[in-house]
């Protein structure tokens, strides 16, 4: 039984006049895998132009440079900012558990490490990065 995909996209070809092709499966646009048939084609293309037999290589990588995936020694400005912000909420929560226990807290102190706080949250929204650079995330922005 065919998907709800391959269904619609079936509807969709068969309204514009044309027929779904059947020998090739409908593939999702966000699936960041490749289905049996690519493989075969692209296992066949390269078996014809270089003429030697075609092995799979197992590897993911796309080409693209992800040197923080690899444990850059360097970081970037922006990944320090970012580590301080993390860094201020985790010390005010921290300092917001300690004055809820104090016998008698003044309002300032209270209001300084809620400020805190609140300046660490926006601040992540500044200073975050493209979602588009996430290798974690697909064409729809779902974490994969």
């Amino acid at each position: 039984m065919s998907n709800r995909e391959e269904r619609r996209a079936r509807a969709r070809q068969e309204r514009r006049g044309r027929s779904a092709p059947a020998s090739r499966p409908v593939v999702a646009r966000s699936s960041r895998t490749m289905n049996e048939y690519d493989l075969q084609e692209r296992s066949r293309r390269l078996t014809e132009e270089s003429g030697e037999p075609w092995t799979p290589s197992g590897s993911t990588d796309d080409g693209s440079d992800h040197s923080h995936a690899t444990g850059s020694s360097r970081h970037s400005f922006r990944w320090w900012i970012r580590v301080a912000c993390w860094a201020l909420i985790a010390l005010s929560a921290i300092a917001f558990l300690v004055a809820m226990w104090l016998p008698s807290h003044p309002l300032w102190l209270i209001i300084v490490v809620s400020v805190a706080f609140a300046l660490g949250v926006m601040s992540l929204f500044f200073i975050s990065r493209d979602p588009s650079s996430n290798p974690r995330l697909d064409d729809n922005g779902t974490a994969v």
